[in-house]
């Protein structure tokens, strides 16, 4: 479920993955052979040349050790990838919660009831269309990824979409599988949902209303960008972001106001402590940062929004962005799990490496790259 703007290649090297990764996993796994240009030139076939076999156990896993590397170890080039089936069947529905943490603990208890859902998400919006005013929890039946907006970003793509979805916590939930399974999932959802004080639930199951739902997700970046004044968002069509018409293909212009993103990944069974601990902070910083994430392998995102010409500001949004990698460390989990190192998070791999992991994967980087010339001073 990859950005407008992704490329595969791209998606491989950063270790991406999104909406769907629950059930269909993120990149790695999906990735079963790279083509990749060494630092000196040579060309390098990650499991062999034409091979793509859906196991293996020759030798080291170079593929596992491209996927993830940020550019720092070689160009990638072409990939092989592993498919999946469409499912027969696809239904969404939205859930909304009165509270964040109630959302989030829902998403914890369908993983732990092994619901197969594909897509899981969690935020604060408003009636996405469906007949009711709730925050929406997505499922796929052969799940792929919880999905999770707060209420300040439920509230920001109800807005920029058009939708007029209430402000309150909400989950994304979408199932996919048989039409018998699918009934059998939708109904293990609804009582979940109730369990934890959720709405009522209205599934959709065209394309359509399925696509509308998802449009409003993808377009989270832009909608928080307009939670700002004076960050202008222009659409398709050239108007000032007053109407929501040509909203899927929004773009932001220049301006003072910017937004930054980062994101954590922490044991699902940490996730709703985690989850409300950080819209504390948030909160206590006078922050702008709605929270968006796929929720349902313990990964989240803050969108902060920022003026880039106050310097006070910028150091307040450099020290919670620290300050929510060392909370993520210490629940056991990852300063990252989507967007990569790269230069703001440095001293946050060491922290969660060691000197001892951070010195192999110095060696690995001498020995492939030892003139550095590949994205220097990324990662390391």
């Amino acid at each position: 479920d990859p950005g407008a703007d992704a490329s595969l290649c791209g998606m491989a090297a950063t270790g991406a993955s999104g909406t769907n990764a629950v059930r269909y996993g993120t990149m790695r796994p999906n990735v079963l052979n790279l083509r990749v240009v060494l630092p000196d030139g040579r060309l390098l076939h990650t499991a062999g040349p034409g091979r793509q076999p859906r196991k293996r156990a020759a030798g080291y896993d170079l593929t596992s050790l491209f996927v993830g590397s940020e550019g720092t170890l070689g160009f990638l080039t072409q990939a092989t990838l592993r498919l999946h089936p469409l499912p027969e069947a696809t239904a969404v529905t939205v859930a909304s919660f009165p509270s964040v943490r109630a959302a989030v603990a829902c998403t914890v208890q369908v993983l732990q009831a092994a619901v197969p859902v594909a897509r899981i998400g969690e935020c604060l919006w408003p009636d996405v269309g469906l007949g009711f005013q709730a925050p929406v929890l997505e499922l796929n039946t052969a799940s792929s990824h919880p999905e999770f907006l707060d209420e300040v970003m439920a509230d920001a793509c109800g807005r920029f979409s058009g939708m007029g979805l209430p402000v309150a916590a909400t989950l994304l939930l979408e199932l996919h599988g048989s039409r018998h399974s699918l009934a059998e999932q939708q109904q293990q959802m609804v009582e979940i949902t109730q369990q934890n004080g959720g709405s009522s639930l209205a599934w959709a199951e065209g394309l359509e209303e399925r696509e509308q739902l998802w449009s409003m997700r993808h377009n989270a970046w832009y909608a928080a960008l307009a939670l700002r004044p004076g960050c202008q968002v222009r659409h398709k069509d050239g108007d000032d972001g007053g109407s929501a018409h040509g909203a899927v293909s929004a773009t932001a212009l220049p301006s003072l106001a910017q937004g930054y993103s980062t994101d954590v990944c922490v044991p699902i069974s940490r996730l709703p402590d985690v989850v409300v601990e950080t819209k504390q902070d948030l909160q206590a910083s006078g922050l702008t940062g709605p929270m968006v994430g796929h929720v349902g392998d313990g990964n989240f995102h803050c969108i902060l929004i920022f003026n880039s010409q106050d310097p006070e500001e910028a150091q307040r949004i450099h020290a919670f962005t620290q300050r929510l990698g060392r909370r993520a460390l210490a629940a056991g989990g990852t300063c990252t799990g989507e967007h990569g190192v790269g230069l703001g998070k440095r001293s946050l791999l060491q922290e969660e490496l060691g000197q001892e992991g951070l010195d192999t994967l110095r060696s690995i980087k001498a020995a492939l790259d030892p003139h550095n010339l590949m994205n220097p001073g990324k990662v390391l």
